[in-house]
């Protein structure tokens, strides 16, 4: 395949093809990124990271008006063995669950948002011309996408989570503290916190400035985090290799108007906790973190204060949102006043004799 799939004007072209040169598209998708206004998972600083290793067999979906690329969307060719149905193109993973346990969120084609609404749907279209009968898998992007699909896809949601965030404009006078903001009972249990962390040691928040230091935070994260969840019986996310190797090339991958932060919350000399989070366009993203749950964590609240230290820092620094990404936890809900859902989406052909009538969205 490689094919121009839709050449009359004004309409871009659309065409899908194997990707021969990852260095060229990464070029072509960062000057996208600054016209299309996606999320931190659509950002070359993600989709980029260990490319060549990660996608076995990829192909690129762009639309193009002239020399300008207006729309991109990367997958992976996969044999299916993650979900056993085959063939299958994966958005903005491979379809190996190793590699996929990064866990992509907020995934979605990447558009010009100064192209026409109907950009998308029309992207859909050409690839559902061109690429068979293969079955496409869509994770953790927006319930809205489904209903851009070509009505000749039968469309089954696999997951949905919610996804909680914070929205600062939500908040109001920028100089009342967000702990007044909060419920009464959340209130409650923080002012206890702090005024016991306070009692070990001065609260310090701390955001690595150089490569070492964030490489010292990520180890230190990853240390809590997998005394936690083994102790739960749980294998933790730093079991699988490809997951650490991935996080630590993606480091030094951020680009202007981007930062990855590997944030330490210490009281003393003693660590609270260790938070990894994205900033991309004024939207935090609260990905990854290593919290201090000791004998003493219910009455210390470790991650509520991690978060709520976290949190104003972000607000004061101007950021839009500070996302806690998909997943029910008690502790988002403490925070949040917002909330988007993700679904995660198989979608294959149907026969010719049911494609002409219209399938309807799915429900939750």
């Amino acid at each position: 395949m490689n094919a121009v799939l839709g050449t009359t004007e004004p309409k871009p072209a659309i065409a899908f093809r194997r990707v021969e040169d990852f260095s060229d598209l990464g070029r072509e998708w960062r000057e996208l990124e600054q016209r299309a206004g996606g999320s931190f998972f659509q950002s070359w600083a993600w989709t980029g990271c260990l490319a060549e290793e990660r996608f076995s067999d990829p192909w690129l979906l762009s639309a193009r008006r002239g020399d300008r690329v207006v729309a991109l969307g990367l997958f992976n060719r996969s044999r299916g063995a993650r979900l056993g149905l085959g063939r299958a193109f994966c958005l903005g993973e491979t379809g190996d669950p190793a590699w996929d346990s990064v866990f992509i969120e907020h995934n979605g084609l990447l558009v010009d948002r100064n192209e026409p609404d109907d950009l998308a749907g029309r992207c859909w279209a050409a690839l559902a011309a061109e690429g068979g009968r293969a079955l496409w898998v869509l994770s953790g992007v927006p319930p809205t996408l489904a209903a851009m699909l070509p009505v000749e896809r039968k469309v089954r949601r696999l997951a949905s989570r919610p996804a909680p965030y914070v929205d600062f404009s939500r908040l109001g006078d920028p100089a009342r503290p967000l702990l007044d903001q909060l419920s009464a009972n959340t209130r409650q249990q923080l002012r206890r916190s702090l005024r016991a962390w306070e009692k070990i040691g001065p609260l310090a928040f701390d955001i690595a400035r150089a490569p070492a230091e964030a490489e010292l935070f990520l180890e230190r994260l990853k240390l809590l985090h997998q005394r936690y969840w083994i102790g739960r019986g749980k294998p933790g996310a730093f079991a699988e290799p490809k997951f650490e190797r991935f996080h630590r090339a993606l480091l030094s991958r951020a680009s202007p108007g981007q930062s990855i932060d590997l944030i330490r919350v210490r009281a003393g000399e003693r660590d609270v906790g260790y938070l990894f989070n994205f900033v991309h366009d004024g939207c935090v993203s609260a990905y990854q973190s290593g919290i201090d749950f000791g004998a003493d964590a219910e009455r210390l609240r470790p991650g509520l204060v991690c978060h709520l230290l976290a949190i104003e820092h972000y607000r004061n620094a101007g950021m839009r949102i500070y996302d806690f990404l998909g997943g029910e936890a008690r502790y988002k809900r403490s925070f949040a006043n917002a909330e988007t859902e993700l679904v995660w989406l198989s979608a294959r052909r149907v026969s010719a004799l049911f494609s002409g009538f219209r399938k309807p969205s799915p429900q939750p």
